[in-house]
């Protein structure tokens, strides 16, 4: 029997390519460095599957294949605003993602920047890397004590609740959550949280701010000049969600004139292009979009897909079908 032939646009852990082509005919983007629209909208022509991460951009444009064969989108992650779903829709298109197993090791990643930016790691580092420490004192790289402060946390997904047990149940921290739905008062109590009723409720009293919302429209630049301002001038800035959820100048702006205390970030709004102003703030913390980057968890969201595409295949409904 002819196997279905899929297409990955970037390389994938090792282990899941080789588990892929046991079942389907595999074809690799070799380079793994994000195509052009033109080569998408050619591979979307060409297999039966297409499997993108959150590097690609699939618009309406890009997905707009009149003779489109491929049937399924298996998306590598579990953020799909990448992915334009009313047009996936209108070809006929099944898309999917890899919710869950990723939460964890994304959550891990939020308390290390928080921890970081709290304590002047990175600074600290570069005065050992380039010889510029001159011994302990008393006064040197104070930084912002963790323990019993208080969080906000604006979503509380899967990824903000395991934000909320590292923080509560770790730390002792006061958590209070900024969601558009009402969370039940009992998951609530797990973490030890409290509900705003806005966000600009919520700003002012927290000592960091973790973004754990998802991407689109409806979030887009949601901590802007005006919310920065509503924080704490002490108070830092956590983003692994999505980069275009944060005004990137209004950031900059709020970190020159220390408005805010700091701020640390793992994702960028037009990456991988970092805001010039940005890249001049030393009170910010920047890593490369490592959020789910262990390889347990890089193999288990490769592994979904290969489940999803299964199911697909064989006649199912996939577990993790968006449309």
């Amino acid at each position: 029997m002819v196997k279905p032939s899929i297409f990955l646009t970037r390389r994938w852990p090792d282990a899941v390519e080789a588990r892929l082509a046991e079942h389907f005919e595999v074809t690799l983007n070799r380079s793994d460095t994000p195509l052009p629209r033109q080569e998408l909208r050619e591979a979307l022509g060409r297999f039966d599957a297409f499997l993108p991460t959150v590097t690609d951009d699939l618009s309406a444009a890009t997905l707009d294949v009149p003779q489109a064969r491929a049937r399924i989108i298996a998306n590598y992650g579990a953020g799909h605003e990448h992915i334009d779903l009313e047009t996936a829709k209108s070809r006929g298109i099944t898309v999917t993602n890899t919710p869950d197993v990723l939460s964890e090791c994304t959550a891990d990643l939020a308390m290390t920047l928080l921890m970081m930016a709290a304590r002047r790691t990175t600074e600290g580092e570069r005065e050992m890397k380039y010889g510029q420490w001159t011994g302990w004192r008393p006064t040197h790289l104070m930084g912002t004590k963790v323990s019993g402060k208080v969080i906000g946390l604006v979503g509380f997904g899967r990824i903000g609740r395991e934000m909320a047990r590292r923080a509560h149940h770790g730390f002792g921290m006061k958590v209070i959550v900024y969601n558009r739905s009402t969370v039940d008062p009992e998951v609530l109590a797990r973490y030890g949280a409290t509900q705003a009723e806005s966000l600009e409720a919520m700003l002012p009293l927290c000592d960091f701010v973790s973004l754990h919302c998802p991407g689109g429209k409806e979030t887009r630049k949601l901590m802007n000049a005006e919310r920065l301002g509503l924080m704490k001038k002490d108070a830092f800035l956590i983003n692994t969600a999505r980069g275009n959820v944060v005004d990137e100048q209004a950031l900059a702006q709020a970190l020159w004139f220390e408005t805010i205390g700091g701020a640390a970030l793992d994702v960028y709004a037009e990456e991988p292009r970092i805001h010039p102003d940005l890249a001049e703030c030393d009170n910010l913390v920047m890593l490369p979009h490592l959020g789910s980057a262990t390889r347990e968890t890089r193999e288990a969201m490769g592994f979904r897909v290969l489940d999803n595409l299964t199911d697909f295949f064989e006649g199912r409904s996939p577990r993790d079908r968006l449309i």
